[in-house]
């Protein structure tokens, strides 16, 4: 075991125990020289990273000056989306295609400028074409060609008629024209047959297709309503066949009884739902139609009246009279056989009676007869009833309990007075215009209804909410931009521009061990001399340190006397 130290030698080297800094030299080259240092590794991530970060940053200047595209035309046929691409293109509007072609998008702010240019040009035109094409006629063409291109013509102007319908999404027409001879018996007539595809959720009433029917028959000549046949796109056959009339009577008269049954619950709805509440009623009327057609003639005779005399109709009146003949009288010769002298009988005498001579004896017999015919009143009453009336109606209403308070402040639940009820039933028989006669009833009966109470809908998560799905939309394309960029930063380039950092930097000088088993906080201290041989302090701090490590009794002791202010022998 080696001798301590003197005291002396060892107070110096405590005191020489004192760790200089030394400051790191300048980086000679910069950023160049540390990428120099960079392996070839680093080097590669470090120029895909940045060239990663410039590809996001372009995406987003990009993304963001990219417009919003909305749908210019959709469903057009191959035609007119060739004519409309043409244009596009001839006026340097970008545009693109849906998935499947079936829609042509432009950006969203010229839309309507778009619409309203080929509007002008009038595209679309339709896949359906019309009487155009007799403006195509080339030479040479035959009579059956020029039959046929009318047909196709008149074909393409019914379909476009019928397209314009609301409800009707397609529409084709079929046209049988039948060749004209010169024998008007054995001319067939034309027909046509006419397929509908309507838009979804839609239908079309009696009427509708009726207009139809007749808006064909009508356009082309000699055709009959009859011989138009309308089938939509499952095969149903719309328009009614002779066959159906009946059954389409049958169908008028139910909705027309359900119309007027509707009629009336709309009336009573309207009288009470003020009283009770919308919730608050229920009303169902029955009503009974007489659809029978009934025609009655009646034929009255009766006297005349009030005293007044008879008309004379006609009258007859027949006067016979038959007289005896005078004898011959006086002696025969020529006296007795002249003529009747002139009277001598004065003007104003009484005239003789009939029958009796000039010396008043009879000469015959007198017959009279006299008819006469009076006008009997007569009445002719002819009485038609008109179909549809109402021969009985039936009204049921039920009337919930009225809501009320009771002290505690508790909703409850109390059954309507009877007065009141009386009343609602008096208002329900004034509305339907009730008739005893007819056999007319109304009953109004106060009930508690037995709704369950409807449970308040929970408001839909956040996610569910529309406005925040398109946020999340619009937000998904940037959110992974940006992520992807933070992957690229950490992942590549922050770890050369570490590794770049520190091949620029010199290592710290480790610290010093002081008299103490190395456990003395580092001080600052001069930078160490630029000489590589060691100096006389820094032999003595190494001294000192083996010592430590070698006897450390003997330090401990040496630290207890300065402590204590003793000199160690």
């Amino acid at each position: 075991m080696p001798p301590p130290p003197e005291p002396t030698t060892a107070l110096a080297a405590m005191n020489t125990a004192v760790a200089p800094l030394a400051t790191p030299p300048a980086a000679p080259g910069g950023l160049l020289a540390g990428l120099a240092r960079l392996d070839k590794t680093q080097k590669i991530r470090l120029g895909i990273g940045a060239a990663a970060l410039v590809a996001i940053a372009l995406a987003f200047f990009f993304m963001g000056r990219q417009p919003d595209y909305r749908v210019l035309y959709a469903n057009l046929g191959d035609k007119d989306g060739g004519a409309i691409v043409a244009q596009l293109a001839q006026m340097n509007v970008p545009y693109r295609y849906t998935e499947g072609g079936g829609a042509i998008m432009v950006p969203s702010d010229k839309v309507h400028d778009v619409r309203l240019k080929l509007a002008s040009q009038g595209l679309p035109k339709g896949s359906v074409s019309g009487f155009e094409l007799m403006e195509n006629n080339r030479f040479g063409m035959t009579q059956f060609q020029e039959r046929l291109t009318f047909q196709r013509g008149l074909e393409g102007e019914l379909t476009r008629s019928i397209q314009s319908l609301a409800s009707v999404q397609s529409a084709r027409v079929h046209l049988a024209l039948p060749n004209q001879n010169g024998f008007f018996r054995e001319q067939q007539k034309p027909s046509a047959s006419i397929l509908l595809t309507l838009y979804p959720g839609r239908s079309l009433d009696k009427a509708q297709i009726a207009g139809i029917v007749h808006l064909v028959a009508s356009s082309v000549p000699e055709m009959n309503p009859k011989a138009v046949s309308v089938v939509d796109d499952s095969g149903k056959l719309l328009s009614a066949s002779p066959d159906d009339n009946a059954q389409g009577v049958d169908l008028q008269r139910l909705q027309y009884t359900q119309q007027i049954e509707q009629m009336y619950t709309r009336r009573i709805l309207d009288m009470l739902e003020p009283l009770v509440g919308a919730d608050n009623i229920k009303a169902q009327v029955s009503a009974e139609v007489d659809f029978a057609q009934v025609e009655s003639t009646s034929e009255q005779h009766r006297p005349n009246q009030g005293g007044e005399p008879g008309a004379v109709r006609s009258q007859q009146l027949v006067e016979d009279g038959t007289g005896a003949q005078a004898q011959p009288a006086g002696v025969p010769g020529a006296t007795s056989n002249q003529p009747p002298t002139t009277g001598t009988a004065p003007i104003n005498a009484a005239a003789a009676p009939l029958g009796s001579s000039a010396n008043g004896d009879k000469a015959g017999s007198t017959r009279r007869e006299s008819v006469i015919n009076y006008e009997v009143d007569k009445t002719v009453k002819v009485v038609r009833e008109a179909t549809g009336s109402i021969k009985r109606l039936t009204a049921a209403v039920v009337v919930n309990h009225r809501s009320t308070v009771d002290r505690s402040g508790k909703p409850v639940t109390e059954a309507i007075p009877p007065e009141q009820v009386e009343q609602m039933a008096a208002l329900v028989r004034e509305t339907i215009g009730f008739n005893k006669d007819r056999g007319d009833s109304v009953n109004v009966v106060n009930a508690p209804f037995n709704a369950p109470k409807a449970e308040p809908e929970a408001p839909p998560a956040w996610w569910q909410v529309p406005d925040n799905q398109q946020m999340l939309r619009d937000l998904v394309f940037p959110a992974a931009m940006v992520l992807l960029a933070l992957l690229v930063l950490l992942g590549m380039v922050r770890p050369v521009i570490k590794a770049l950092r520190a091949g620029n930097q010199t290592p710290a000088p480790a610290p010093q061990l002081s008299a103490l088993l190395d456990e003395t906080p580092e001080r600052p201290g001069l930078p160490q001399p630029a000489s590589v041989e060691p100096t006389p302090e820094q032999l003595r701090l190494t001294d000192a340190k083996r010592l430590a490590r070698d006897n450390p009794v003997a330090v401990a002791n040496i630290v207890k006397g300065w402590v204590n202010g003793e000199v160690p022998a």
